[in-house]
């Protein structure tokens, strides 16, 4: 009865849940046919679909914050990297003595660079439930902490964007030295299995996409949870009028600090599940174009809609990989076209396309 509760009024975000539900069963069932079978889904294109369910829970973190709170966040890839490397220091101590050098306990980039003993850091990290602590632990104490001292500062605006944009370039910086023991420049990879179970079987690469899309319903359900309770009414009163709400008596950074932490969380869970589908994460995952790039998705797929997020991270990035295969020197042209042709004709994205057929019903 709660569960309907969230989503009664919200039909956009039924048709998401539906979508997602049908997959979650037809999906497996089309990947298990023969392979000459007219229906059946390589196992190739389910990760690949499974890679695109992290990135629309990425998209919906950032929609949570930029369409509620009015936070442009340039940052957020940062979070999304953070609880990929967390996953990927899981998978690297999963490898044991299957390394290039045999070492049963230094991955071998260790071994290569003459390391004695693993970093503290990586201390615990064998143990899964630990490193499942850590996912969302680590993106959401850096958010927390950020956020403390921006909103606390009263940092706003276009101020706070290049502050959310400047940390995800120092981290990009910092985990580029060989030093800092995450991988250097080649990052992580190679991983071997999770959870007992080899990243290369068909049924590991099932479940994560079963698991991608059942964290991306929940990430959904958590984020209308909270947009439709009082804090989310607080949200709104804060994106439109954000003085005012403070002269009302609110707390605006904490209402601030608050969802952006939780909205880490999300993007630390979605880069989590990103890392064992695609078998690398690098420092690359923190540039600041890969941030740039979420915040195209949202505005294609429509601010303010939560659903409109997932469908513009589906959209754009079915674009990209089409773009890139087939003609892969216009894909940038290609999505600088997309964002312009959104903005001349579709001002509230593909959310307010399906807002207004549904008006005109």
């Amino acid at each position: 009865m709660m569960l309907w509760n969230l989503i009664k009024e919200d039909r956009g975000g039924q048709i998401l849940l539906l979508l997602l539900a049908i997959a979650i069963i037809a999906v497996p069932m089309l990947n298990a046919l023969p392979p000459d079978h007219a229906l059946h889904i390589p196992t190739y294109t389910v990760a690949l679909l499974g890679k695109y369910l992290t990135l629309a829970l990425l998209a919906l973190s950032v929609d949570l914050v930029w369409g509620y709170l009015g936070i442009l966040t340039l940052g957020h890839g940062a979070f999304f990297a953070l609880g990929g490397y967390v996953m990927g220091m899981y998978l690297m101590r999963q490898i044991g003595e299957r390394g290039v050098y045999g070492h049963p306990e230094l991955p071998d980039f260790m071994v290569f660079l003459n390391w004695d003993s693993l970093p503290w850091y990586w201390t615990g990290l064998d143990q899964f439930w630990f490193a499942a602590i850590l996912i969302i632990l680590v993106p959401g104490l850096l958010a927390f902490i950020f956020g403390a001292l921006a909103f606390r500062s009263r940092v706003s605006g276009v101020y706070l964007s290049i502050i959310t944009q400047a940390l995800t370039f120092a981290l990009m910086l910092a985990f580029f030295r060989n030093e800092m023991g995450f991988g250097g420049n080649n990052g992580l990879t190679d991983f071997k299995d999770i959870l007992g179970f080899s990243l290369q079987a068909r049924e590991t690469k099932v479940g994560l996409f079963v698991a991608s899309a059942v964290a991306l319903a929940l990430g959904y359900l958590i984020s209308r949870a909270v947009i439709q309770s009082r804090l989310g009414k607080v949200c709104v009163a804060v994106r439109d009028a954000e003085s005012r709400a403070r002269f009302l008596g609110y707390r605006v950074e904490n209402v601030k600090l608050w969802v952006f932490t939780l909205s880490a969380m999300i993007a630390g869970v979605a880069g989590a599940l990103y890392v064992p589908q695609v078998g690398i994460i690098n420092p690359n995952e923190f540039s600041p174009l890969n941030s740039i790039e979420i915040v195209v998705w949202v505005a294609v797929g429509g601010r303010a809609t939560l659903y409109g997020a997932v469908a513009g991270a589906l959209f754009i990035n079915y674009a990209k990989t089409w773009f890139t295969t087939e003609l892969p020197d216009v894909w940038l042209f290609a999505l600088g076209a997309i964002f312009v042709l959104v903005t001349l004709f579709l001002p509230k994205g593909i959310a307010g396309l399906f807002r207004r057929k549904e008006a005109s019903v």
